[in-house]
C-alpha cells in the first residue's frame, strides 16, 4: 500500500496532450470533462469470534465525457494512458456531432477542504484493527448473558480524484472514509432478535477505534437487540406517528429528496415538478441539501464535475424554492449548478444526487410532542424502504418503533411498516422539534445502478394520517 498522492498527470499522462485530446472531444459540445480516479479501499469483518473477511481493493481509471443538449457521450477505461485516452475521445465524440453548442461557464474555484486528505487507512496498523474487533467480541458477549453471536465490521478507503475541464482549469479532491459496525444477537427462552449500530465519516480511523466510541457503539447494538426481545406484533391501520430525530430522516431523503433531484423535475416524472414557488409542505417545514458540512459522510469539497458543494435551500417554509442540480440539468433548465453532480466511480456518468438532505428543527420539545399522540407509532430506527419518485409513494420497514396510547409510551413493536407518499406526508406534519440531529454516518444512496455515501437529519416530527402495515390482530 503506498501513500503517493495520485498524480495522473505526472506519472502517466500529459497534461497538455490530455487537455488537447479534451478540448477534441467537446468541440462544439455545450460542457465535458476527463474524470481521473484512484480508490484504495479495506474492510475487515470479525464474526462469531473469528475473523471472516479481511479485503483490500485498489482501482484506478478515467472516464471522459462530452454534452450536447441533451445528449451525453461516455467514455472510460481502467487504464490510464494517452492510447486509451485517445480511444475514448472518438466514442464521447460521437454524442457531439456536427456540434454548435456553446461551452458553459467553468466551475468557480474553491479553496475550502472540508476534511483531511490523510489516508484513513494507514492511521492504524493492521494488527491494531483486528485486536480492536476481538475486543468489540468480547466486550459485547460479557455485557448480556443473552448474547449469542455479535459481528462487527471496521471499514476505510480513500478516493482520490483530478477533474480536468476544457477551460485548463484542474481541480483536485482526496476524500476519506471510515465506518465502525456492530451487530449483535441475542436468545432468551427461544426466541433470537438483532440489534445494530454503526457510523462514520470522512475522518480517521482514531476516533472510530477508540474504546470510548467503540463500547459506545456495542451498547446501542445490544440495547436495540433487547428492545427487540420485547417487541409485540404491530398494528395495522392508519394512525398519528411521531418519528425520532436523526436517522429516520431516511424518509425524508427517499420519499421527497428525490423528488427535488433536477433531472426527475426538468423530465417532469416528479412528484413536484413544475410547483417551484408553491406551498409543497406545512408551514414551518424547511429543508435543505448541505454538502458543506465538516467531516459528514455525505460532504464534498467539490462535486464529480468540479463544482464546489453547497449549502442548497429546498423548501422554505413549506414553499419549494430550489433543486438540487448537476450542470447539464442546470443549463437546461436555465438555472445555476448546486454541486450536486455526483458518480459512483469514474465508470459511472455524473447526475444530480444529494449530499447530506435534513429537515431544521422547529420549537417543540420532543417529550410534548411524543406525549400529543393520542394512538400511534413512536418510530426511532428505519431499515429498507421503497419509493416511488412519480407520486413519492413510500413504504418503510421500522427497526425500532413503540406503541404510543394516550400520550404514553408503551411496548415496542415489531414488524412495523410505514405506507404513505411524501407531498402528502409534508403536509400533515403537525410539530416540529428543537431536536435537529443528523445521522450517525450510515448512509447509501442508490439510483440509476449507482451507489453514493449521503446524510440525513431530523427533529422530532409529529405526522398525521400515515398507513401502520402490521400482523396485530
Amino acid at each position: 500500500m503506498t501513500d503517493t498522492p495520485f498524480r495522473p498527470f505526472q506519472t502517466a499522462l500529459d497534461q497538455d496532450t490530455a487537455l488537447s485530446d479534451l478540448r477534441q472531444a467537446t468541440a462544439g459540445a455545450d460542457d465535458g470533462e476527463l474524470f481521473l480516479e484512484r480508490r484504495r479501499s479495506e474492510t475487515i469483518s470479525f464474526d462469531d469470534g473469528r475473523i471472516k473477511t479481511a479485503s483490500y481493493d485498489a482501482s484506478e481509471g478515467f472516464g471522459l465525457r462530452a454534452v450536447n443538449g441533451e445528449t451525453a457521450g461516455y467514455a472510460h477505461s481502467s487504464e490510464i494512458s494517452e492510447a486509451a485516452l485517445k480511444r475514448a475521445v472518438e466514442t464521447a465524440r460521437l454524442a457531439v456531432g456536427t456540434g454548435g453548442g456553446t461551452l458553459a461557464d467553468a466551475p468557480k474555484p474553491t479553496n475550502t477542504r472540508l476534511y483531511s486528505d490523510a489516508n484513513p487507512m494507514e492511521q492504524a496498523a493492521f494488527p491494531v484493527k483486528i485486536e480492536t474487533l476481538r475486543e468489540i467480541d468480547a466486550f459485547a458477549r460479557d455485557l448480556d448473558p443473552r448474547v449469542v453471536q455479535v459481528s462487527a465490521t471496521l471499514a476505510a478507503s480513500m478516493q482520490e480524484v483530478e477533474i480536468l475541464r476544457p477551460e485548463g482549469i484542474l481541480v483536485r479532491d482526496a476524500r476519506p472514509m471510515t465506518r465502525l459496525n456492530v451487530s449483535v444477537i441475542v436468545e432468551e427462552n427461544g426466541r433470537r432478535e438483532s440489534g445494530g449500530m454503526g457510523g462514520g465519516g470522512r475522518f480517521g480511523l482514531t476516533g472510530l477505534i477508540g474504546r470510548e466510541h467503540w463500547q459506545a457503539t456495542a451498547r446501542e447494538a445490544l440495547r436495540i437487540a433487547l428492545v427487540n426481545l420485547k417487541a409485540v406484533p404491530a398494528p395495522a391501520g392508519e394512525m398519528d406517528v411521531v418519528l425520532g430525530a436523526g436517522w429516520p430522516g431516511i424518509l425524508l431523503h427517499e420519499a421527497i429528496g428525490h423528488g427535488l433531484e433536477g433531472d426527475f423535475n426538468r423530465k417532469k416524472t416528479s412528484a413536484f415538478a413544475g410547483l417551484m414557488g408553491q406551498q409543497v409542505a406545512a408551514r414551518g417545514i424547511t429543508v435543505l441539501d448541505d454538502g458543506t458540512i465538516p467531516d459528514r459522510r455525505g460532504s464534498i469539497t467539490v462535486d464529480d464535475e468540479g463544482t464546489p458543494s453547497g449549502k442548497n435551500t429546498l423548501i422554505e417554509d413549506g414553499i419549494l424554492v430550489g433543486y438540487m442540480q448537476d450542470r447539464q440539468n442546470a443549463r437546461l433548465m436555465g438555472v445555476a449548478p448546486t454541486g450536486n453532480g455526483r458518480r459512483q466511480s469514474y465508470a459511472h456518468i455524473p447526475m444530480p444526487r444529494m449530499t447530506n438532505t435534513y429537515m431544521l428543527g422547529g420549537d417543540a420539545n420532543p417529550a410534548d410532542i411524543v406525549s400529543e399522540l393520542q394512538d400511534g407509532i413512536y418510530a426511532v430506527g428505519f431499515g429498507g424502504g421503497q419509493v416511488d419518485i412519480t407520486n413519492g409513494k413510500f413504504v418503510f420497514s421500522c427497526t425500532e418503533a413503540y406503541r404510543v396510547q394516550n400520550g404514553k409510551i408503551g411496548a415496542p413493536v415489531k414488524g412495523a411498516t410505514l405506507i404513505g407518499d411524501g407531498p402528502t406526508a409534508l403536509n400533515q406534519i403537525r410539530a416540529i422539534g428543537n431536536d435537529m440531529a443528523l445521522d450517525p454516518g450510515i448512509g447509501n444512496c442508490g439510483k440509476a445502478g449507482q451507489w453514493v455515501p449521503v446524510g440525513v437529519g431530523q427533529p422530532t416530527l409529529l405526522m398525521g394520517g400515515l398507513t401502520v402495515g402490521g400482523s396485530a390482530r
